[in-house]
């Protein structure tokens, strides 16, 4: 990937502008403190896994601008109700600790107990939260990337902005993880992630979620837990002969200009020869 496509407004201009003179980082601090201020509480759904929270308008203009959750389309005028992911229910509560959470029995939870129900939903939550708040840490804006092929997809801003960049594919490795460690080993795999990828113009991005040993039943691993990101991208023997081969063409180019030069120069000197020779034997003709 060549950098972020920007997308463009009505007048034909590049959101670049305007993504720069308001950072991500800057609008989810200022989303942290509004939340933290009302002492928000997001309710969590009977599965276990998604979860909804009734905000301010202005606090809905704020979770937008941030890309978490999505709106519900019968929220009332005085307050808005926004439906979020299990990663960012957790992202709230345990890394900005901007939120509460209760059941849907509205009792609240703590971030254990929230951990236990998320990881119930999905066995799969450690390593997905983990690479999620590591890019998301990051100043990322992390959306499913379901429709993809892939578990995440990374936006450079909001995706009103720009289009997403990477296809991200989470692999944990360590016993800890079980079976769930197969992933990407098989060369078909790798290949089918990464053509998928090409196709919708994203590179891939393989975060490998690795541990020593630790338990993760609790959300004190997440500290154990370390993220390796590597990005893979499809070699393709046309391009890189044409690449090699630049040179030549560059130099065969040259020869050619240089013969074209010395050719004019050939022919300027032919022309001069050729009218003093005529000019020599109009003289002798004159003379006799």
């Amino acid at each position: 990937m060549s950098g972020p496509r920007w997308k463009k407004g009505k007048d034909g201009k590049s959101f670049a502008a305007l993504a720069a003179a308001n950072p991500m980082s800057s609008v989810v601090a200022e989303l942290q403190s509004s939340l933290k201020c009302s002492n928000s509480v997001a309710t969590l759904s009977a599965r276990g896994g998604d979860a909804i929270i009734g905000v301010k308008p202005e606090q809905g203009v704020l979770l937008n601008r941030a890309a978490f959750g999505r709106a519900v389309e019968n929220a009332g005028a005085e307050r808005q109700w926004f439906q979020l992911g299990p990663e960012e229910v957790f992202y709230l509560c345990h890394a900005l600790k901007c939120i509460a959470v209760e059941s849907e029995n509205k009792k609240q939870m703590s971030e254990g107990e929230l951990w236990d129900r998320l990881c119930s939903a999905s066995e799969s939550f450690p390593e997905m939260y983990k690479a999620y708040s590591h890019l998301r840490s990051k100043n990322w804006v992390v959306r499913s990337g379901l429709q993809y092929g892939s578990d995440f997809v990374a936006y450079r801003h909001h995706p009103a902005l720009v289009h997403s960049e990477f296809a991200v594919v989470v692999v944990p490795e360590g016993v800890e993880f079980g079976a769930r460690c197969g992933r990407l080993k098989v060369w078909s795999d790798l290949l089918c992630a990464l053509r998928a990828s090409g196709s919708v113009a994203k590179a891939l991005l393989v975060l490998t979620v690795s541990s020593s040993v630790c338990e993760l039943s609790f959300p004190d691993c997440l500290e154990q837990l370390v993220v390796h990101e590597r990005t893979i991208t499809r070699w393709i023997a046309q391009q890189c002969r044409e690449q090699r081969c630049e040179p030549c063409r560059e130099e065969a180019k040259k020869e050619e200009q240089d013969d074209r030069r010395e050719s004019v120069v050939f022919s300027y000197y032919g022309v001069i020869l050729g009218f003093a020779v005529l000019s020599t034997f109009l003289v002798y003709k004159l003379r006799f």
